[in-house]
């Protein structure tokens, strides 16, 4: 569970994109670069991910990704140039890729059968701790100056590298017992073929566009209250933050609620949260109603990864580290929506990233019904 909190540390992205476009005075489109970078190395990663688990095992991997983490925190203390946020963000995607690859199977060496989907809520839980405060912590920093440190908001990145090095050494001392995989080691062409598995393809479809919404969530909220009601970024910060307490909430209240009822009516009831997030969110300029369109968003997207993973893995439970790196690939949607919803907005303002963000959320209303027939 402390690894899920260094896990979250990849979620910052969205409120640096902010802060580094005042900074340098960036586009839409430019500043959603770096969310999308970050997510780029997830369609690099994700798969070679799962076959190295094979080799040296599932807690190695998750120590390998800790440490490449650590290294992509270091990098902004020393300067917020475009070329150094580029390599940062870079790091930071790569070692999020090796993480969430390595250490959702991980707890399932802990944690099996019906109980799998709940625990890995409540590691989501987790991640969404470090994930809401990453906004506070950069804009105390942004606010104070920190002239002793010449840090400002980038105070973020070495609070989030103790953590990280804290992590490196308790997982490090922790005796984990895996579970040898069976046969031979899997190859490249055998992993994509698992695509091939309609409810497998269903299911990498929903990760990618559950985080695609949550990545553009995270970078558009702040600008869609700068927009319509002519409020800084520091003030609109707030938006971020928001996201991320109603997304811890639903992730903590989530691993209570799916170990009790079925996940499948648990979906669909978090998707039409979202339905109407995206509704509120597209044309409202009432603080008060964007709030409750963030929250929306924020509690309807908690669970919908823990249910489509766990979902992927109890249908191939002999291919458990191949369709992780499968899934965890499906975050390359974190690198599509933001483009795509950069350029909408450029065009058309914030609305046209909402509008994007919509047709993930009809895919997963399409999903929830595919869902109660696996």
């Amino acid at each position: 569970m402390f690894c899920f909190f260094a896990m979250g540390f990849v979620d910052l992205v969205g409120i640096a994109s902010n802060y580094v476009k005042s900074d340098l005075g960036l586009t839409d489109s430019e500043a959603n670069l770096f969310p999308s970078l970050v997510f780029f190395w997830f369609l690099i990663f994700s798969v070679p991910t799962g076959m190295l688990m094979n080799k040296i095992g599932r807690k190695n991997t998750v120590l390998v990704s800790l440490i490449v983490t650590a290294f992509s925190l270091l990098l902004p203390i020393f300067g917020e140039s475009y070329n150094i946020m580029l390599a940062s963000f870079s790091l930071l995607g790569i070692g999020n890729a090796l993480m969430q690859t390595s250490l959702n199977p991980l707890i399932s060496n802990i944690i099996t059968g019906d109980k799998l989907a709940s625990s890995l809520t409540f590691g989501q839980f987790v991640k969404a701790i470090a994930s809401f405060l990453a906004p506070y912590i950069a804009m105390w920093g942004a606010t104070q100056m920190m002239p002793s440190f010449g840090l400002d908001w980038r105070i973020l990145f070495p609070v989030y590298l103790i953590v990280g090095i804290f992590a490196i050494v308790l997982l490090g001392v922790t005796p984990i017992e895996e579970e040898k995989p069976e046969g031979k080691a899997s190859t490249f062409a055998e992993c994509f073929a698992l695509l091939g598995k309609p409810f497998v393809l269903l299911c990498f479809l929903a990760i990618m566009c559950h985080v695609g919404i949550d990545v553009g969530t995270n970078t558009t909220a702040p600008k869609i209250l700068m927009e319509r009601l002519g409020i800084d970024l520091n003030d609109a910060a707030f938006a971020t933050s928001l996201y991320f307490i109603f997304r811890t909430i639903g992730c903590f209240t989530g691993s209570f609620i799916l170990s009790r009822i079925s996940y499948r009516n648990f979906f669909g009831f978090s998707v039409l949260l979202m339905v109407i997030s995206m509704a509120l969110m597209s044309y409202s300029a009432d603080k008060t109603l964007l709030y409750i369109g963030i929250a929306c968003v924020g509690y309807g997207n908690s669970n919908i990864f823990s249910i489509a993973f766990a979902s992927a893995l109890q249908a191939m439970p002999d291919k458990k580290n191949e369709v992780s790196g499968l899934m965890i690939m499906g975050l390359f949607g974190g690198t599509i929506f933001p483009i795509i919803m950069g350029y909408a907005s450029d065009a058309i303002g914030q609305l046209g990233a909402v509008l994007v963000m919509s047709v993930g959320v009809l895919y997963l209303l399409y999903y929830t019904t595919q869902l109660k027939k696996a």
